[in-house]
């Protein structure tokens, strides 16, 4: 049976304590703020960040991993003696980091490296790397886990409502004339991935409604949701305990958004990831 490491970015929000039990390798995107250029870290290291971005108006700039992080990630994986690598990474219509692979892939001209734009981010990434991992376990070819990660990739879903709409207009999502009015009427949008991009889906007013139009959202014959937010834990209780009242036997998870995602969300953004 071969050997199949695999390989995701920071965006998955996989904890630390789990990557490093089941030997996923997480490549980090980074951060620029206030002029210093930081990894982005994992869940449970992002409170400073969300402090520093609601106390001052200044924005961070977010970058992929360079060619040469992957390089080294593909040959640690070699020398440690795995047979193969699937590397499953953050929506290429988000982030360059799928591109930063498949050119350390090709430096490389190793057919044993199989890079799969997810087309997806936050815990719709996790699912499909946990998805890789057990099926890597269970003895399948690296083709057999490509396959069914792009075909799984086509059935998630992720929508997400903000607070407010400063980090949307400091992030050149809207005019600050939009921003105003917004507040004023106390809108809300609801932000969709779709085809691999983040999309404004509807508005509405006031944030309780929101997150009751993403709720509806939910299919009844969901296998999997995660509840995704940023230092917002408490609305993110009650959220899941709604949840479970409408899908008690579905698995459902909290997990936190770091900075490159989270960045244009701003503190008590609230969303869910599921399939």
């Amino acid at each position: 049976m071969s050997r199949i490491k695999i390989i995701t970015d920071s965006t998955s929000y996989i904890k630390k304590e789990f990557a490093d039990r089941e030997g996923i390798s997480i490549v980090e995107l980074n951060y620029t703020f206030d002029g210093q250029i930081e990894k982005e870290g994992f869940p449970g290291e992002f409170q400073d960040f969300f402090d520093k971005l609601s106390s001052t108006k200044l924005f961070p700039t977010t970058s992929q991993p360079s060619t040469g992080e992957f390089l080294a990630e593909f040959e640690k994986a070699f020398d440690e003696g795995y047979d193969q690598v699937i590397a499953i990474l953050l929506s290429s219509k988000l982030s360059g980091t799928y591109n930063s692979g498949i050119l350390a892939k090709d430096m490389l001209e190793d057919e044993r490296i199989t890079i799969i734009d997810s087309m997806q981010a936050a815990s719709n990434l996790r699912f499909l790397v946990e998805d890789a991992l057990e099926m890597a376990s269970m003895g399948r070819t690296m083709e057999e886990i490509a396959m069914h990660i792009e075909a799984k990739k086509q059935n998630m879903s992720i929508y997400v409502t903000v607070d407010t709409l400063e980090y949307l207009r400091r992030g050149g999502r809207l005019t600050g004339l939009q921003s105003t009015i917004g507040e004023v009427l106390k809108i809300k949008p609801i932000i969709q991935l779709h085809d691999g991009k983040l999309e404004l889906l509807e508005k509405v007013r006031g944030k309780n409604k929101a997150i009751k139009t993403i709720m509806e959202k939910i299919p009844e014959d969901v296998q999997k949701i995660s509840i995704c937010h940023i230092l917002n834990e408490e609305e993110a209780i009650k959220l899941e305990q709604n949840l479970k009242s409408r899908f008690d036997k579905v698995e459902i998870s909290i997990d936190e958004l770091g900075p490159v995602v989270g960045c244009h969300l701003g503190p008590k953004a609230i969303g869910i990831c599921f399939y």
